[in-house]
C-alpha cells in the first residue's frame, strides 16, 4: 500500500490522462468541469430564461457523473490515502513566500494566512478571485483541464491559444500582482 501513498510519477499519470482522452475522443465526448456548471444551470431550469442554459442536459450527464467521481476520488485520496498534505516546496521558495508574509509555507498544504482567517478582506479577495476564474472561464470558454487537456488532445487551435493564455495569464499573476497584493 506504500505506493499509493506517494505521487504518482509522470510516466504513470500521463498515460493515464492519454488513455482516458483517448477513450473520450472515441466516445466523441469532450471532457472540461466547466462546463458542469451550465449542465447544472440547464437542469435547474435556467434554459427558461436565457437561451444559453437552454440545452439538452441529459447529453451531459455523464460530465456530471465525472465530477461527482472526481469530487469523491479527492476526498478518500485526502482523507483515507495519503499521509502527508505538506507539498515538498524548495527551500528557496519557502523563504520568498516568509519574506512576504507568508509563515505557513512549507508547513501548510495551504497558506493559513488566507484561508485560516475568514477576515473581510480574505472573503472579498476570495470572492474577486471566484468571479475573474469565472469570468475567464466563460470568456475562454472553458477551463485549463477543457482546453489544456480535451482541447489539446482534439488538436484544436483556439485550446492551443488558451493554453498560452493562461500560462502567460499565471507567470504575470505570481510576478506581477502577487508581489502588489501581499
Amino acid at each position: 500500500m506504500e505506493w499509493i501513498y506517494d505521487a504518482w510519477p509522470w510516466y504513470v499519470g500521463g498515460p493515464l490522462v492519454a488513455l482516458i482522452m483517448l477513450a473520450l475522443i472515441y466516445l466523441g465526448k469532450s471532457f472540461g468541469f466547466s462546463s458542469n456548471f451550465r449542465t447544472m444551470c440547464a437542469l435547474a431550469g435556467a434554459g427558461k430564461s436565457c437561451n444559453f442554459f437552454d440545452f439538452d442536459w441529459r447529453a451531459q450527464r455523464w460530465n456530471l457523473l465525472f465530477l461527482l467521481g472526481s469530487v469523491i476520488g479527492g476526498y478518500v485520496a485526502v482523507h483515507y490515502l495519503s499521509d502527508n498534505q505538506v507539498p515538498a516546496i524548495s527551500a528557496d521558495t519557502i523563504a520568498q513566500l516568509k519574506a512576504m508574509n507568508f509563515e505557513s509555507a512549507g508547513n501548510a498544504y495551504v497558506p493559513t494566512e488566507i484561508y485560516g482567517d475568514m477576515s473581510w478582506s480574505n472573503i472579498v479577495l476570495l470572492i474577486v478571485g471566484g468571479l475573474f476564474i469565472g469570468f475567464g472561464t466563460r470568456y475562454a470558454g472553458g477551463c485549463t483541464s477543457g482546453h489544456a487537456i480535451s482541447g489539446l488532445s482534439d488538436l484544436q487551435l483556439p485550446s492551443l491559444i488558451a493554453v498560452i493564455g493562461f500560462f502567460i495569464g499565471g507567470l504575470l499573476m505570481v510576478h506581477g500582482l502577487f508581489p502588489l497584493i501581499f
